[in-house]
């Protein structure tokens, strides 16, 4: 059966705490594009556009989940590719839900606590703490940084490894996406290694300097997580199916 529309987008909100965070004002959590407020099939990218779009819209989704949504650029006339975004989710009736930070964040299914434990380590502490809320996290580890590599790269297909710091870390911590505001914040949590998804090419130099072990496996692999547990947990609470969107995205 279908579902209705504002209820799943309440649960959303809910689970993603989605007010609690202050965003970057192109964020605009929560719901972008509505539908005629029936969802029968629901899906999850990591990035707005045409090609995901139509992906979707092909597969019957008619409720997208994403991580990075249509507004950071905004104000911009609905002309050429924009137009085309949004043509494509009305056409297809596929209402776009945006999470960005929240879904970075959430100690459950947000993709820093996803990745702590894909690695087998459990989160503890705060990081990248930002009006009150931590949008990354901190695991203890027994791990050496060999064995911290090697499970890294067989979840990645692509990791750059910098590793100027401790052979042995006490803990990592957990940034997805973009480290670059992450890389300041390790010294004064007492930590010298960081997974992230990509790095500015000056931290190699801050890496040698300040005896850090830096982790770089994709901004778009890194955050892949979170958009699929909310998904997952939707179709599961509305019985309703799901499916990943996938672009195949390098960066």
């Amino acid at each position: 059966m279908p579902a209705d529309l504002d209820a799943l987008v309440d649960y959303c909100d809910r689970r993603t705490r989605r007010t609690a965070f202050k965003d970057a004002p192109g964020a605009f959590n929560g719901l972008q594009v509505a539908n005629s407020g029936r969802v029968t099939r629901i899906g999850a990218a990591v990035d707005v556009g045409v090609v995901p779009f139509q992906q979707a819209v092909a597969a019957g989704v008619d409720f997208l989940i994403v991580h990075h949504g249509l507004y950071w650029d905004m104000p911009r006339p609905l002309v050429g590719p924009a137009y085309e975004r949004v043509a494509t989710l009305v056409r297809g009736n596929c209402a776009l839900y945006s999470n960005h930070l929240p879904l970075d964040g959430h100690p459950e299914i947000g993709n820093n606590a996803l990745l702590a434990r894909q690695l087998g380590l459990r989160p503890r502490r705060p990081f990248l703490v930002r009006d009150g809320e931590a949008i990354g996290c901190i695991a203890p580890s027994r791990l050496s940084r060999a064995a911290l590599r090697t499970r890294l790269e067989r979840q990645y297909r692509r990791v750059i490894a910098i590793e100027c710091g401790s052979a042995s870390p006490r803990a990592v911590a957990f940034c997805s996406g973009s480290g670059n505001s992450a890389v300041p914040e390790l010294g004064p949590a007492g930590v010298d290694t960081l997974v992230t998804g990509e790095l500015r090419e000056e931290w190699f130099t801050r890496a040698q300097e300040e005896k850090l072990n830096l982790y770089l496996c994709g901004h778009y692999a890194t955050e892949v997580h979170a958009v699929q547990a909310l998904a997952a947990e939707l179709a599961r609470k509305f019985r309703l199916p799901w499916q990943f969107i996938a672009t195949d995205n390098p960066l």
